[in-house]
């Protein structure tokens, strides 16, 4: 090889070692915002975990609710009947 073309393989490489660290440092921002977000969601979810664990717990005993107007209905429907 001339030194002339030593020179140009020399500043090719030099482009393509600019043009690879930069793409380098797009892909990690990239991957830092990725992460970010990723954190963010698992924070959101965790949020929304404990809300649903708090409204589970203070809801209202439903199946107990349910039995009572059962037992309603039977006691008028025997009141009914007894007091033809």
């Amino acid at each position: 090889m001339t030194p002339e073309q030593t020179t140009q393989v020399a500043v090719e490489l030099e482009r393509l070692r600019g043009t690879i660290d930069a793409g380098f440092a797009r892909v990690d921002g990239s991957l830092a915002l990725l992460v970010q977000r990723s954190d963010q969601t698992d924070q959101r979810l965790a949020d929304h975990e404990s809300r649903l664990d708090a409204l589970e717990k203070s809801r209202w005993p439903l199946p107990s609710i349910a039995a009572l107007m059962g037992l309603a209905g039977v006691v008028v429907s025997a009141y009914a009947l007894v007091g033809r």
